[in-house]
């Protein structure tokens, strides 16, 4: 690994890079992404935490964790959000790099189970996760997938 994996906390600098690379990958308000971060930066709990990985000073993957996804199921929080990595760079395996990270952070913070919303089939369960039901996203005509992590 050639790369870091930074925890917004550890580096609170890199917050507007970091808001701007996850605003421009989803699509979702910058404001949202920067209420969120200054949220972890505040550090009032474990949730919301943002963590990056870096090369040469640019964002190459990343992942947040907050209390929902825009889903339904309220009660399964809190959950990985914007899982995201550069399409350069996929199949490196720095998604699963920044899964196992986010998952080891949270259960530091007391947190062992992790939920994630998706679309995707087959890629998360290479790095421990399950599913576990079908849910309806926020605004969304379908049913997404809904993946639980239990760290040990």
């Amino acid at each position: 690994m050639d790369y870091p994996i930074i925890r917004l906390t550890d580096k609170p600098e890199i917050k507007a890079m970091a808001a701007q690379w996850f605003h421009e990958k989803w699509g979702v308000p910058l404001t949202a992404y920067l209420d969120s971060m200054e949220a972890c930066l505040e550090g009032k709990g474990p949730v919301p935490q943002w963590y990056v990985a870096m090369e040469a000073g640019r964002i190459i993957g990343g992942l947040g964790v907050i209390e929902n996804d825009f889903h339904a199921r309220k009660d399964l929080a809190p959950n990985v959000c914007a899982v995201y990595t550069e399409e350069a760079r996929r199949g490196e395996g720095i998604a699963g790099v920044l899964l196992g990270f986010a998952c080891a952070d949270m259960r530091a913070r007391g947190l062992d189970t992790l939920y994630l919303v998706t679309d995707h089939t087959a890629f998360y369960e290479r790095y421990g996760w399950e599913f576990f039901c079908m849910v309806q996203g926020d605004g969304e005509p379908g049913l997404s997938r809904l993946y639980i992590h239990r760290e040990p």
